[in-house]
Formats: C-alpha cells, sequence, structure tokens
C-alpha cells in the first residue's frame, strides 16, 4: 500500500464518508484501495468501457464461454462476462469486506437495464445475482417497477443498491421501500444485520440535464446555479434522511466536479467516484473538512427553483409521485444510455461468436 497520505485517504480515515471506485476494472479498483476506497460498483456503460480498455485480459474468458455455452446468445456469455468481473471485483473486496464485518466491502453488480418495467424479472435476477458472493450488491433502477422490487428484494434478503435515481422523492421512496422490506423479515424473526442498502443519487445527470433544458428552452441562469443543483437536491434528501433514521445509506454518483466529492465530506455517505476523478482528487490541494451540513447559497437555490420545474420536482420530498418516475427526463435519458451500453457490449460479444464459428 502506498504511504503518501492523499486527501482520499485521510477522508477515508478521520471522517465517517466512504468512497467506492466507479469501475470494476481490477487495476483502478486496486489504484483506488490504496487511497481507501472500500467498495466498487458497475453498470452497463462502465463494463462495456473495462472491456473495450482491456479487451486481451477478456478474449480468452469471452471465448471460454462461447465454446462452453454451445447453443447461448451473446446475452448469456454477455451476463456470465458481468458476474466474472463482479466476482474478481468482489474477492479483491474481501479483506474490507471482512475486516468491517460485512458493513463495507461491496461490489454492485447491475440487473438488466430491459427489466426496468418488470419487478418481478428484477427480483429473481437479483436473488440470482446475491447468491455469487456474499459481498454482492444488486443494483436495480428506480422506476415504478424498480420501488417494488426493492421492497421484495430486501425482503429475500438481498444488499440492493438502488439506481438511476436522481431526486429527492426517489431517495424517499426507495427508503420506505426498504423499511417495509426490512419489517417483514423483522415479523418473520428474519436476521437484518448483514442488510447495508443504499440509495445513488446521481448528482451529476441530474445537472446534465438541467444543462439540456437551459439549451432547448433558452432559460438565462447564473452558470454556478447550475454547478450546485445536484449538490443541493442530495443535501436536501440527505438531511431528512437523518431526521427519519432510515436504514438506507446514500451514495454519490455522477461525478462532475470537485463539489461532487468536497461537499459531502463528513457525511454519513457513500461516494462512488471514476477512476479519473479519483487521481485529480488524489493530487488536489482540497483541504479534508465537513462540508455536508454546509447549505447551499440561498440565492443559487432559489435561480434554480425559479428557472426550473424539473430541478422542483427533483428537490422538493413532494415533487413527484412513484408513478412520475419513469418519465422524468433524466430517467429516460439514462435509461437509454445504460440500454446502449448493454448493446454494445453484445456487438463486441456477437463478433466474437461469428469469428469462432468460422474457426
Amino acid at each position: 500500500m502506498s504511504t503518501f497520505k492523499s486527501p482520499m485517504r485521510e477522508m477515508a480515515e478521520t471522517t465517517k464518508t466512504q468512497f467506492w471506485n466507479d469501475s470494476c476494472s481490477i487495476p483502478e479498483l486496486t489504484y483506488a484501495m490504496e487511497h481507501g476506497a472500500v467498495g466498487a460498483t458497475t453498470n452497463p456503460v462502465i463494463v462495456g468501457q473495462v472491456l473495450r480498455q482491456e479487451l486481451d485480459k477478456y478474449v480468452p474468458q469471452i471465448r471460454e464461454q462461447i465454446r462452453a455455452n454451445p447453443t447461448g446468445t451473446e446475452d448469456d456469455v454477455a451476463w456470465k462476462l458481468n458476474e466474472q468481473m463482479a466476482l474478481a471485483g468482489a474477492k479483491l473486496l474481501t479483506p474490507v469486506f471482512e475486516k468491517t464485518e460485512g458493513k463495507a466491502g461491496y461490489i454492485s453488480i447491475q440487473t438488466n437495464a430491459k427489466f426496468y418495467r418488470d419487478a418481478e424479472k428484477i427480483v429473481e435476477q437479483a436473488v440470482y445475482f446475491k447468491d455469487l458472493a456474499p459481498n454482492v450488491m444488486v443494483k436495480m433502477p428506480v422506476t415504478a417497477a424498480g420501488v417494488k422490487a426493492i421492497e421484495e428484494s430486501i425482503y429475500r434478503g438481498v444488499n440492493v443498491n438502488a439506481t438511476v435515481s436522481f431526486t429527492t422523492p426517489q431517495a424517499l421512496a426507495v427508503a420506505e421501500s426498504v423499511e417495509r422490506g426490512l419489517a417483514r423479515r423483522k415479523k418473520e424473526g428474519l436476521d437484518n444485520s448483514a442488510l447495508h442498502p443504499v440509495c445513488t443519487i446521481m448528482v451529476g445527470r441530474i445537472e446534465d440535464w438541467l444543462r439540456e433544458v437551459v439549451k432547448e428552452e433558452g432559460a438565462v441562469v447564473t452558470p454556478a446555479a447550475l454547478d450546485v443543483a445536484g449538490v443541493a437536491v442530495f443535501k436536501r434528501a440527505y438531511k431528512i434522511y437523518q431526521e427519519k433514521g432510515y436504514a438506507t445509506r446514500l451514495l454519490v454518483a455522477a461525478v462532475r466536479s470537485h463539489l461532487h466529492w468536497s461537499e459531502f465530506i463528513g457525511g454519513d455517505v457513500s461516494l462512488t467516484i471514476p477512476h479519473s476523478w479519483i487521481k485529480r482528487f488524489v493530487h488536489s490541494d482540497i483541504t479534508v473538512e465537513p462540508r455536508m451540513d454546509n447549505p447551499v447559497d440561498p440565492w443559487l437555490l432559489g435561480q434554480l427553483q425559479k428557472h426550473f420545474a424539473d430541478f422542483r420536482r427533483a428537490y422538493e420530498p413532494d415533487g413527484m409521485k412513484i408513478e412520475e418516475f419513469d418519465r422524468f427526463g433524466p430517467t429516460r435519458r439514462t435509461l437509454t444510455q445504460f440500454l446502449k451500453g448493454y448493446g454494445d457490449m453484445l456487438e463486441i460479444i456477437r463478433g466474437f461468436m461469428v469469428d469462432d464459428a468460422w474457426r
């Protein structure tokens, strides 16, 4: 391990704030752990990126899976590969998992994005994934079906990471769904001590969306306001979580600037950070000091509330009903990107299947 005390390691050692590596790449996860990371996460886009970047490493595994599944489709091979990537990360994180007695050291594997409208299929895949390794956490979208799947998955003993989530209403729906699942288990005398669910808020993606709204509608808004939109949403949700004492832990995702790290230092939260940003933060001169309870500038917050109906929907606890989650702009946009990322991964594997058929 490195002896250099980076700001990331200082944060990990002196505050309640955890950080995870936002990738299943083993070299990237190893680097992150050297600076204090205690988890990792993936999604279809990330898995595809790792596959393309480290393709030579995975070619033997792809070909092995193709030979082992002579009647299998590219989907079958893709999910086996996805599992192998997750298990490699889980193995690397096992010492953290054991040291913390299961409170950290997880790698997240995401359910098929195609299932975002089908709670039963999400749950079925989640239950399968949970048995791959003790420190596997299962990601599922905070769509209307996903909210149902979260309760049922928790009830069945799955450590859930709720994703495709951008708003306070979604975070609250997740927390309440988890509470229902835990209550059902408790009523039946089942042990909840091994369950450590998290709810992601993709802070950068709500900001991305508002920037698109500015382009489309021609709104004139102070640029600095857009830089803190995700921060404001996350801090609002965090305050409510603390007041209500939910069992779920909030997790920051979709980093776009140092504010998506520095503004959350000191919070009892997790931050999932891409390798490129971890390297930048490791060598930054940003001081490690608690900022989670620092309020967002009221004037900037007022600008966001004045100009963006979608920000009000994201910020206010009652800004959206569960049945509206699927139609929210960032949800539609992110699901489309995840489905494309999955499709790109299938295309890579399909190429090997066709090539091997002619060998």
